[in-house]
């Protein structure tokens, strides 16, 4: 491990220790400043050259002083001759702009891809994209990593009989795949969505009836889709709800939505790093990932496969 550096932004430096702690290295030392008009200065301030360097920066809010924050990081490295940079992005913003809905709109995660890939990135590790397909807006190799494990064994402590629900139809497969660990059926939420981080649930496609509740998406921001969808299942019969995300964004008034909730508790990971009042909820839940993000790194570090970690 003796070329390994690893590096962090001000996004969340919190992960980027545990995942130093778990492989027993030292966070490397880098410097993010701003000048007086806001500007973004990285320093590095310990020698790369020719080292395997990774950068844990996830793109969440400020998402793009966070996003800027990280290609001026992997310009500095690459101009510090560093051998090869991964970035590892638990979080990857943009996501959600990955195809044209409306005409005249920019498709930003492909855009976000390529100012990655240019500003020096050699390949990507991230965890639980927002659609599988924005692998291959990279033109550099990615492993797409899964928080399933760590959720896994927490949801497996839910005691009765357990349906996992979809809230939209594009998190089917997704559903499907914890249902098949858990041994549980599945349901999906028709909703509608009137405009961007508003949505409007229908109806309920399956039987929740005196079953506890699982609600699986890869991120929550507004709260919105969950606390309807809650909402929607419990007039549906359901003993309780539960919901289950890797990306707590939890943007505007997410927490006290939750709070007031028919939700029983909300269940995320630390890929983002919470707000103080998310903190304090006595219904959100957070579990530590870094253990599958750090033995990735590992595994690239020493040229193994990364895909066995799930199989």
């Amino acid at each position: 491990m003796d070329r390994l550096r690893i590096f962090t932004g001000n996004a969340n430096p919190e992960l980027a220790e545990k995942i130093c702690d778990f492989l027993g290295v030292q966070l490397g030392k880098a410097g993010v400043s701003h000048f007086s008009d806001g500007e973004i200065q990285v320093e590095i301030d310990e020698s790369v050259r020719g080292m395997d360097t990774f950068v844990v920066q996830p793109t969440c809010p400020p998402v793009n002083q966070n996003l800027m924050e990280l290609l001026v990081m992997l310009d500095a490295l690459k101009r510090a001759s560093a051998d090869r940079i991964t970035v590892v992005i638990p979080y990857y913003g943009y996501a959600r702009q990955d195809r044209k809905v409306v005409p005249r709109t920019s498709i930003s995660a492909r855009l976000v891809a390529n100012l990655i890939t240019v500003a020096g990135a050699s390949r990507i590790l991230a965890m639980d994209l927002h659609a599988g397909q924005i692998q291959g807006f990279f033109d550099i190799p990615v492993d797409h990593l899964f928080a399933l494990p760590v959720q896994l064994a927490y949801l497996k402590k839910i005691k009765g009989e357990v349906v996992i629900v979809s809230p939209d139809a594009g998190g089917v497969e997704r559903a499907r795949e914890l249902g098949k660990r858990l041994n549980a059926s599945i349901a999906i939420i028709d909703k509608r969505r009137e405009k961007a981080n508003v949505a409007k649930v229908m109806h309920v496609i399956g039987n929740v009836k005196n079953k506890v509740a699982i609600l699986l998406d890869d991120m929550i921001d507004t709260g919105g889709t969950i606390v309807k969808a809650a909402e929607a299942i419990m007039v549906n019969g359901a003993r309780e709800v539960y919901a289950c995300c890797s990306h707590p964004v939890l943007s505007g008034n997410a927490v006290e939505r939750i709070d007031s909730s028919h939700l029983t508790e909300m269940v995320a990971t630390n890929t983002i790093p919470l707000s103080e009042s998310a903190k304090r909820s006595k219904k959100i839940k957070i579990l530590d990932v870094s253990p599958i993000l750090g033995e990735a790194i590992k595994r690239i570090h020493n040229y193994e496969s990364v895909s066995s970690l799930f199989i």
